[in-house]
This record gives C-alpha cells, sequence and structure tokens, in this order.
C-alpha cells in the first residue's frame, strides 16, 4: 500500500476543470481546452506522497523547468502557452503555474543515463545490462558510462513503481518510428543539459522526460531538469564506488530510511511528518541547484 498520506482537494478556480491531482501536480483544463498545470509543494519518496510539504518546492521546479526549456528549444518545442496567473486562481499559485498546450501524450518515461546508479546499478549488478543493453565490466555506483544510453520506464500511477522496459517494448507499444523519436531527442537534450550542467560544475547523471505529439511534431512537455526529475551531482566531490552527494530529496530519502524515523519502507504504515531540519535542508538543497544552474539568485 502506497500513495497518498493526506490527499488534498482539488483547488476550486471558476473557468477551470480539475483533472487530475498527482505527486506534486494538480491539472486543470481551462475554457480554451489548455491545462493549467500547478506545481505544488508536495514531496514524494518510496512511492509515498508525504505529509510535510517543501515551501517554495514547486515554484523552484517551475522556474527550473522554464529556464530550461530555453535552453532547449533549439531541439525540441515544449508545451508552455504561457505563465499568466488564470483569473480567480489564488495567489499562492503565482510563480508554480504554466498554461500549457494538451497533447497527445506518449505513455512512456523517456530516461537518459551517463552515469550508473539507481535501479540500473541495481540490474547492471545482476547481468551487466541495463535496460537489458549491455554494458562493460568493472563499473560501480556513480560510474560514468561509455555513452549515455536511453532506459525508458512505464509511467506509474500515483503510489505506483515506474518500471524500466527494454526499447523493443517501447517500440511495440507506440511504433518503431516513435521509438527512436524518442531515443533520439531524449539523448540529444540529455547531452546538451549535461554540458550546460557541467560548465556549471554540475554533473547530470541521469534524468527522464516526458513527451507529447502536437500534430506530427514532437514537443517536450510535464517539467524538465528539476531535482525532482534527475540526478544532479556536485562535480568536484564526484567518486564512483559510493552513493553521491545530490541535489534532490536525498535528506527527505536518509531521514526515512533512519532509526530516528522510526519508520519502516516494507510495512504498509504511511511515513511519517518531517522534522523542520530534513525540510529545511531539502529546501535549500533544491534553491542551490536552480542558483548553481541559472546563475541567477533564488531571493
Amino acid at each position: 500500500m502506497s500513495g497518498f498520506v493526506e490527499k488534498p482537494e482539488p483547488m476550486q478556480v471558476p473557468g477551470l476543470v480539475h483533472l487530475h491531482t498527482g505527486k506534486v501536480r494538480d491539472l486543470y483544463r481551462n475554457e480554451a481546452g489548455d491545462l493549467v498545470m500547478v506545481a505544488s509543494d508536495r514531496m514524494s519518496a518510496y512511492d509515498w506522497v508525504l505529509p510535510t510539504e517543501i515551501p517554495d518546492k514547486g515554484r523552484v521546479l517551475t522556474q527550473l523547468s522554464l529556464w530550461w526549456f530555453d535552453q532547449l528549444r533549439d531541439i525540441a518545442p515544449h508545451h508552455v502557452i504561457s505563465t499568466e496567473l488564470p483569473e480567480g486562481a489564488p495567489a499562492d499559485w503565482a510563480g508554480r503555474t504554466l498554461i500549457c498546450k494538451s497533447l497527445q501524450m506518449v505513455p512512456v518515461e523517456c530516461v537518459a543515463r551517463g552515469y550508473l546508479t539507481g535501479s540500473g546499478l541495481v540490474e547492471y549488478d545482476a547481468s551487466r545490462t541495463v535496460c537489458g543493453l549491455a554494458l562493460p565490466e568493472g563499473l560501480s555506483d556513480g560510474s560514468e558510462l561509455p555513452a549515455p544510453i536511453f532506459t525508458p520506464a512505464t509511467k506509474a500511477a500515483v503510489g505506483e513503481h515506474d518500471e524500466n522496459v527494454s526499447y523493443e517494448e517501447v517500440a511495440r507499444q507506440v511504433g518503431a518510428d516513435t521509438a527512436a523519436l524518442l531515443r533520439r531527442t531524449t539523448l540529444d537534450v540529455y547531452a546538451r543539459a549535461r554540458d550546460i550542467a557541467r560548465d556549471r560544475g554540475i554533473i547530470l547523471a541521469d534524468t527522464k522526460f516526458e513527451f507529447g505529439f502536437e500534430g506530427e511534431t514532437l514537443v517536450l512537455a510535464d517539467e524538465v531538469l528539476t531535482p525532482d526529475s534527475s540526478r544532479f551531482w556536485p562535480a568536484d566531490r564526484w567518486q564512483p564506488g559510493r552513493a553521491q552527494p545530490s541535489y534532490d530529496k536525498q535528506f527527505v530519502r536518509d531521514w526515512l530510511t533512519s532509526a530516528e524515523s522510526g519508520w519502516d519502507r516494507r510495512s504498509e504504515q504511511p511515513p511519517p511528518p518531517l522534522p523542520e531540519q530534513v525540510v529545511e535542508a531539502t529546501r535549500a538543497k533544491y534553491i542551490e541547484a536552480y542558483e548553481r544552474l541559472t546563475g541567477v539568485s533564488w531571493a
């Protein structure tokens, strides 16, 4: 059992129809038929949406996504139409709301990996493969791969876990031409973002994208290259063979699995509220990632 510890009630805004409450984002449709995507401050870990929010998290994700969309626009068009706040929306939506095109979404999480860690490391240790792709011997946690790889996953519902799938399975689901386009675009976007991050002293270990079609055009959607969808590591502290320090929710994961939390992730009990120091440390890491990547002060 997993999902929301406390599922929020959707905000009622004149002219907007609530479509979906995700782990982090709430999705609405406006009267013009466009999507209105609102990034909350909710935090998820181990397939649970936690009862404690991280202040400013939704704004950081939104503003960082907008910055990246601008950096990537010559490789892949994006889905953002406007950042204007819908009439009648609460003031708290400012800075965390995007008006987006309604796309025909591709039901695949498009993951690019340049380094070995996470679920890829688990598979590699068992079979020397990741998503069925053979990798050389001698790699360890944090190792740079010989070349970036496309390792797609199924898109899971709230409370369920994304599952890695083979490229062949993606081709079976969406067609060979679309699968090839997804792989090529994913790796092109990753390469651009990896180089930009590297220039700022950050390693982009892996990341996931979502795409949709506007007619025949493949469009980059959802969030992009944020600490929620990517692993960012400080380059000056990179050391293969161990878990890397990162700009993400690692403070949350570490506390939840510590004796202090008293929570057993293998149980069916929901995780407890986060202590203030974990909230503050996590918020600081998200803001640090934003500032280092964009060169803009958050304050």
